[in-house]
């Protein structure tokens, strides 16, 4: 059967699961009815997924549909079924995005997986969850594939456990793929192990210039001065792309350090630095800047309106958050 084939097949089965839930479901309070609903769309979503449908697609889908918890059951149930390489890699891709906890038993299993990019996606999942499972994914920093290796370093990073520091700076010294190395370097600062600073800064000078900025995003998350330098100097070129550099330095960084430097860029002329500004210190805990992101959008035209909208579509915020933002600072009624 063809991929659009059984994309039909699976949409009419979706159809029908709902006129044979119809009775049930009237009976049910309207959350559970929405619920159920939501379910066979997951469902629908899945097999549509397995048919042939692309990750990006589904996972959109999967997102805005919510039952992320229910998704990633559904997905294992598939996976102890899926024979066809690219079906089991499509499916664990769309469980590494979920971001579901109960996801995290069944990527902890899939990281050990014999097929390498299995293994990458279920780092990269074990990392949105911000796993505390290093013993899992340090053995990863020493798999053959790079992929494997630069999504177990981003992973260890977002752990936030600092006693896996030395290992990662240890481990960017013999690196030998530059993005991988670059990884392990950020790493070092997201986990927030303040004693390998000295270390870090003498990465600084390396002749590798994606080596050089990972340093500097490492001492950035560490609050290190010589990391705010190198970020300031990108950020007073006359270029706007050196200046989108400097401005990367700081994501993920907390508010409190990244404020002094970013606050005034709110009213830079270049409207991409100024929201990108506000969304890097709303996720580093200012919570005001998502008000500011929503008004500054609201009020814009054109080009200006969609940079801010890029900003927020990140931020997953739904239509009534949104809108409940507008009308607390007075925009609508």
């Amino acid at each position: 059967m063809s991929s659009s084939g059984a994309v039909r097949t699976s949409l009419c089965s979706l159809g029908l699961a709902l006129v044979l839930l119809a009775p049930l479901a009237l009976a049910l309070p309207p959350s559970a009815q929405k619920r159920l609903r939501n379910r066979a769309e997951v469902d629908a979503q899945l097999e549509q997924l397995v048919a042939g449908a692309p990750v990006p697609t589904t996972l959109s889908r999967l997102r805005y549909v919510g039952e992320g918890e229910y998704a990633a059951e559904r997905i294992q149930l598939y996976l102890r079924k899926a024979v066809d390489e690219r079906t089991r890699r499509n499916l664990t891709a769309v469980l590494a995005g979920l971001e579901a906890r109960g996801a995290e038993p069944l990527l902890v299993r899939l990281a050990s997986d014999g097929d390498s990019p299995v293994r990458m996606y279920a780092a990269q999942g074990l990392g949105k969850l911000r796993s505390r499972r290093v013993d899992v994914l340090m053995p990863l920093l020493e798999d053959k594939s790079n992929g494997v290796r630069k999504e177990a370093a981003k992973a260890l990073g977002l752990s936030g456990n600092p006693k896996v520091g030395k290992a990662l700076v240890t481990l960017a010294r013999t690196e030998p793929e530059p993005e991988v190395r670059a990884e392990l370097l950020a790493a070092v600062g997201r986990v927030g192990d303040v004693k390998q600073v000295d270390t870090l800064k003498e990465f600084l000078n390396s002749d590798s210039e994606s080596t050089r900025f990972a340093a500097a995003r490492g001492l950035c998350h560490l609050g290190a001065p010589e990391g705010f330098a190198f970020a300031k100097k990108l950020l007073g070129s006359p270029d706007r792309f050196v200046r989108r550099q400097g401005l990367e330095l700081y994501e993920g960084v907390s508010a409190k350090k990244a404020g002094p430097s970013l606050r005034p860029l709110l009213d830079d002329p270049d409207r991409s630095l100024a929201a990108g500004s506000a969304r890097i210190l709303y996720q580093g805990g200012e919570p005001k800047m998502l008000e500011w992101l929503v008004l500054a959008s609201f009020n814009a035209q054109g080009e200006d309106k969609l940079i801010y909208e890029k900003e927020l579509e990140g931020l997953r915020l739904a239509d009534d958050q949104r809108n409940a933002i507008l009308r607390k600072v007075g925009a609508i009624q």
